[in-house]
């Protein structure tokens, strides 16, 4: 539910109806539309409709529908912008994340990090814990890895982001990394979802393999809910029966998030595709459709990489891909 505060009502006027919800039990959340004061019920309420209305300075209570609240645009009508260091994601601007599926050696993640820098990248991004589908693939470098990528991002003055899969892994990444990404996989793991928001770092958030929209928005609610608003959302694909592509790239999903919720949202091409051949054009794709970002996958010899080679971009077509990108971004926004 959604109380629409008059353009004139005063500080005492929204202050009671704030002390009124608290007195019952409620956790309100307050927001700005222009002049306008919202103030959002999330969860259960025991006032009617009338006896909101009733309440001095209220013009309006809206009974909203979407289950999802706290990461709606009626709870919030203007965008969060997340800031992470020196770079803003959410403002209309256009953030490119790169780096290795997964994070080889020291000597690896500092060529990339060097290399996607000189090509405009603002973050780095390098998996240290691999969800693998087999056990006996690769599974990361732990807590090395972790540390060689904040090393490495540091000297390039790159934004981190590396994936956490486990509550108990949350103190590490909190320790090295800028930002925190909840895996397809671990979309709707709960107990992850609110420790990540317990942390309070900014988290990206990809949707699962077979979530819907509504389904990802809750589990942001339950990040946002757990105390941490710093959420990018991800759209990286979900599993049709096409067979071509790794995955399908649902290109809709980016207007329809920013239709109904306020949080910044990217697109990852590399595992949608499966393929490196499609990154630039699904990349082209995510700018033109209103994408606040790509992440993308390179290596320097993708062919010998101890995961995801096929959907890796080399050095020369990470250098094509972004040229075109920073090419469309500076023609439209």
């Amino acid at each position: 539910m959604l109380i629409v505060m008059r353009n004139n009502a005063t500080l005492k006027d929204i202050t009671h109806v704030i002390t009124t919800l608290e007195d019952r039990g409620v956790f309100p959340v307050v927001n700005k539309n222009g002049d306008q004061t919202l103030i959002g019920i999330a969860g259960k309420n025991p006032f009617t409709q009338e006896q909101l209305t009733a309440l001095g300075g209220v013009e309006d209570v809206v009974d909203e529908k979407k289950p999802f609240k706290r990461v709606s645009r009626e709870f919030h009508p203007e965008p969060t912008v997340i800031r992470i260091g020196n770079v803003t994601i959410g403002d209309g601007s256009f953030t490119t994340f790169a780096g290795p599926c997964a994070i080889e050696s020291e000597q690896q993640i500092h060529e990339i990090a060097r290399f996607v820098k000189s090509q405009g990248a603002q973050g780095l991004r390098g998996g240290a814990f691999k969800p693998r589908s087999s056990p006996y693939s690769f599974q990361g470098l732990g807590e090395d890895g972790l540390r060689f990528m904040r090393d490495a991002g540091k000297e390039n003055g790159l934004v981190t982001v590396s994936e956490v899969m486990d509550v108990r892994q949350v103190p590490l990444l909190v320790k090295y990394v800028d930002m925190m990404q909840v895996g397809a996989r671990n979309m709707q793991n709960f107990d992850l979802l609110r420790e990540v928001g317990i942390a309070g770092k900014p988290v990206m958030l990809k949707r699962g393999l077979s979530a819907t929209i509504e389904e990802l928005l809750l589990a942001a609610e339950y990040i946002y809910n757990s105390g941490s608003p710093q959420i990018v959302l991800c759209e990286r694909g979900i599993r049709t029966f096409e067979q071509s592509t790794r995955n399908t790239l649902d290109i809709s999903a980016i207007p329809l998030c920013k239709q109904l919720s306020h949080l910044p949202i990217i697109v990852d091409p590399s595992h949608a595709a499966g393929r490196r051949d499609l990154i630039k054009p699904l990349s082209l794709a995510a700018v033109a459709v209103g994408a606040d970002g790509v992440i993308i996958e390179t290596h320097p010899v993708p062919d010998k990489a101890t995961s995801d080679g096929p959907q890796s971009l080399t050095f020369p077509q990470f250098g094509e891909c972004a040229n075109a990108v920073n090419a469309l971004v500076a023609a439209t926004r």
